[in-house]
């Protein structure tokens, strides 16, 4: 790999081989190189080694849109994803362009030479690299770290103790008692994989979460395969998919009681008969204040049905030596306790940014289509959908950049960036959503703005509309070229 690239990519996960994907399909004259920290392609699909690990979103649309999925299974499990993202760069060549081992900490733009110096730490030594256009696909979550909640007497417990972010290659829970505390998606992933080897698994939970059971295939998706063919049917169902998903946001924001009624009643029609839905399948919130759990063709009520798992709704007192203590009064013996209690949000996989000798703080920045930051030149990065598939919003992205490259070429300029002149915009939280890994990190990202284009958009068929085929030159990204080139009347636009 050369010193000097056109665009630098930072992340070889989901997002960051589709990101390399686009550029290199419709921009082959441009040079590009992709960072990863890890040593391996495949971000969180390589990270998480827990049982039974899987997407909550099917993969008709969390796959590419450029790669269609062909695999009957539409949930589909981790490693069958991770082979999907690893395909996809071995078989374009994206694999070639990948620095392993490179973790990225500073970033600094030069507006005298428009260029990002990068440096990242490989082997424990510095290594710097120069690119035109700097691309953070890294996801927005530690990856060091999980998040764990101090529990009262956890030192003194003599089982196993593990977090689903560094899972035991060698953890056997055959025939053992194990408590999940957790009620999001990956407690409800992991208690249903636990339980056909352990004794039985307990999810331990302090409020319940909406889960909502959906068929593990999708029938119409692999009918079209068979009638009219992979490349045909990829889209239709793709869309198809992202039509329901829609309904299924918008039916919950707008009919709370409705949604509610049929998770319920979903519900109901799947656990044992006087089944106290309303202590552990009820929750407080409304549908989609947090991301909605799917249990694949029921697994977790198949488990609970079948004796081999069960819920528990209680708060935690303190752990023994045995298990834990429960405010009820009730004890959980445990041979084994998962903590699945959430991610720790990271802005940018910690990279600090300098423009021009000045550091960028993310909170006093505003995204610029959910995609730019205000203030800083040649950025990108990307934020998925909380409410449909990552990879809707990441494709879209990666559209974008091409397009805002090939608007640079055109028109002879060497950098943009987003500005904020608007003196009636308002700041608002990026993220507008109530789970708690949000809620503990949002006040370290950017903000998002009271209107476009400084909003996040939530919705897959606006950012078509505004990523896809709206305006680059929309007044609020700037356009010009370096000083140096032209310094008398910098073109604008």
């Amino acid at each position: 790999m050369t010193d000097h690239v056109d665009v630098l990519i930072v992340g070889a996960g989901l997002s960051g081989i589709g990101a390399a994907h686009h550029i290199q399909a419709a921009l082959p004259e441009r040079t590009y190189a992709i960072l990863e920290a890890r040593d391996a392609i495949g971000g969180t699909w390589d990270l998480f080694r827990y049982p039974g690990v899987r997407s909550d979103s099917d993969m008709h649309t969390l796959g590419y849109r450029f790669r269609p999925w062909t695999q009957a299974k539409a949930i589909a499990d981790g490693p069958s994803i991770l082979r999907y993202i690893r395909d996809t760069a071995t078989e374009a060549g994206i694999d070639r362009h990948i620095r392993f081992g490179h973790r990225v900490v500073r970033a600094e733009w030069s507006s005298e030479n428009a260029r990002w110096t990068v440096e990242a730490v490989h082997d424990g030594k510095p290594v710097h690299l120069a690119a035109s256009f700097l691309y953070v696909c890294s996801g927005y979550y530690r990856y060091d770290a999980g998040h764990t909640p101090h529990f009262p007497g956890i030192e003194r417990f003599g089982g196993t103790l593990v977090h689903p972010q560094h899972w035991p290659a060698d953890l056997d829970y055959t025939g053992k008692q194990v408590v999940v505390i957790g009620s999001g998606a990956t407690a409800v992933t992991i208690v249903p994989a636990m339980a056909d080897r352990a004794a039985h698994v307990t999810m331990l939970q302090r409020s319940p979460t909406y889960i909502a059971s959906l068929p593990a295939e999708d029938p119409i998706a692999n009918r079209l395969r068979r009638l009219v063919g992979v490349r045909r049917a990829y889209p239709i169902t793709r869309w198809k998919n992202v039509a329901l998903s829609t309904l299924i946001y918008q039916l919950s924001r707008r009919r709370p009681q409705v949604m509610k009624s049929m998770i319920r009643k979903g519900a109901v029609q799947q656990l044992p008969p006087g089944y106290d839905i309303d202590t552990h399948f009820t929750p407080r919130y409304q549908p989609w204040d947090q991301r909605l759990c799917v249990a694949p063709d029921g697994d977790l009520f198949t488990a609970i049905r079948n004796g081999r798992a069960s819920v528990v709704t209680d708060h935690i007192t303190e752990f023994s030596e045995t298990g834990l203590r429960l405010e009820s009064g009730a004890e959980l013996e445990a041979d084994i306790v998962i903590t699945a209690t959430g991610l720790r949000l990271l802005a940018f996989g910690g990279i600090q940014l300098t423009v021009d000798g000045r550091d960028i703080t993310p909170p006093e920045t505003m995204a610029y289509k959910g995609m730019m930051l205000s203030g800083v030149p040649n950025f990108a990065f990307t934020i998925g959908y909380t409410n449909a598939s990552w990879t809707l919003k990441a494709d879209l992205v990666s559209e974008y950049v091409v397009r805002l490259l090939r608007h640079l070429d055109t028109h002879g300029y060497d950098q943009c960036v987003p500005t904020n002149a608007d003196p009636g915009l308002t700041e608002q939280p990026l993220l507008d959503f109530q789970a708690g890994y949000v809620l503990r990190s949002i006040d370290e990202f950017p903000k998002a703005g009271s209107r476009a284009p400084w909003r996040l958009g939530m919705s897959y068929a606006h950012d078509v509309l505004k990523l896809r085929y709206g305006r680059v030159d929309d007044g609020v990204l700037r356009c010009q070229r370096r000083p140096t080139r032209d310094a008398a009347i910098p073109a604008e636009s």
